[in-house]
């Protein structure tokens, strides 16, 4: 039966992993989120090639599998190129190209969300395309995008999960280490993995809706 204090005597080893996870979600977030952006107003470039690059980036890597991702550039690319990839370089930019491209179309939607009117009145101000951008149009759709970005951050540290994988010892393999030792704890195991992972997931949650209420105060 699951108690505190077999809680507090894996703690240690999974408090470890935590920690690993949580850097690997937080470098994976910033890749991410310049990915989003980069290519979400890239698919809105007035030049055709641009938009054709960027949708075949987002349609390959929202088509094919985070775990094929992760194994293609840690196993895969090496031996192309005949170099060592860090498991933790690999992990990093398999998770930020996989929800980047996500993110991306969170960020053209939302641009293309805000009011048309908007947009004509920064023309008519003979605003330049760049300052239509910083100025009008990105600060009304950055409060839309919070709630979507929110909801794949916690998406993304969930995927962080299959790092374990290419041997790096987040919560997941730790949680795994202790399993192989005594496997009669399988169910406290698990479910200490579960109350670990809820909290991470909480405090990026409350992170995220710390950023709207800051967001919307500064624009009512």
């Amino acid at each position: 039966m699951f108690s505190s204090q077999t809680f507090f005597s894996f703690f240690p080893l999974l408090a470890s992993g935590a920690l690993v996870t949580l850097e690997i979600t937080l470098l994976a977030i910033i890749l991410s989120a310049i990915i989003s952006f980069t290519f979400g107003l890239m698919r809105l470039s007035r030049f055709r090639f641009v938009r054709i690059l960027a949708t075949v980036y987002v349609e390959v890597f929202r088509g094919t599998s985070l775990l094929i991702q992760l194994f293609w550039l840690y196993f895969a690319l090496p031996m192309l190129l005949d170099i060592q990839i860090p498991a933790m370089t690999a992990a990093v930019i398999a998770l930020g190209l996989n929800y980047g491209a996500y993110g991306s179309e969170v960020v053209r939607s939302s641009v293309l969300s805000v009011p048309k009117g908007q947009y004509e009145a920064a023309i008519a101000l003979n605003m330049s395309p760049y300052g239509r951008m910083r100025r009008i149009l990105l600060p009304q759709a950055f409060v839309r995008m919070l709630p979507s970005f929110g909801n794949l951050q916690i998406e993304l540290l969930k995927g962080t999960s299959l790092v374990y994988l290419i041997t790096l010892t987040d919560l997941t393999y730790q949680g795994m280490i202790l399993r192989t030792f005594d496997s009669s704890k399988t169910t406290e195991i698990f479910t200490s993995m579960l109350i670990l992972y809820f909290i991470l997931s909480y405090a990026l949650t409350l992170i995220i809706r710390y950023m709207e209420r800051r967001t919307i105060r500064g624009r009512y």
